[in-house]
């Protein structure tokens, strides 16, 4: 498996991972577009990650940008693998590349929001180190309830 930060051109091919990873139709993903990507990867200390497998095609991919509220704060979101590869430690490796990209920006944290319709992945992030916090999630759309937020603390390079 090789990880790689995303580019433009790479940003349909990101889409196509998130959405074939079988969220719940439920989910504010299932609206996403190329163009929203675009918005939300584009900022300064914004982008992603795709995962690519043996034969170089994408199976897995993550977001990050700054929190809106906290400057010493990254947010990781869009985590998607797909089915065929669960199991094998693909989302494992691209939360790592977050936590690290935070690491590097100088950020204190990385946070995330588990969506209501998406309980289950809640415990894959707990065993990597995120515990629950009382604290809302700025990009929430709010569609499905309040998330879960969770949050680790990384150890940055910069302090």
């Amino acid at each position: 498996m090789n990880i790689r930060r995303v580019t433009p051109a790479d940003l349909p091919a990101f889409l196509a991972v998130m959405l074939a990873a079988g969220m719940d139709p439920r989910s504010a993903w299932n609206s996403t577009t190329v163009a929203d990507l675009e918005q939300t990867m584009s900022g300064p200390h914004s982008g992603g990650f795709l995962a690519l497998g043996s034969d170089g095609e994408p199976v897995g991919c993550v977001g990050f940008r700054p929190d809106l509220h906290d400057p010493h704060t990254l947010t990781l979101n869009k985590l998607a693998t797909l089915p065929q590869v669960r199991g094998q430690g693909v989302a494992r490796h691209l939360v790592g590349e977050v936590e690290g990209m935070a690491a590097q920006g100088g950020f204190r944290r990385v946070l995330l929001a588990v969506s209501q319709v998406n309980l289950g992945a809640a415990p894959f992030y707990e065993r990597l180190g995120y515990r629950q916090v009382d604290e809302e999630y700025a990009y929430s759309s709010g569609k499905n309830g309040r998330p879960i937020v969770l949050a680790k603390e990384v150890q940055s390079e910069c302090f």
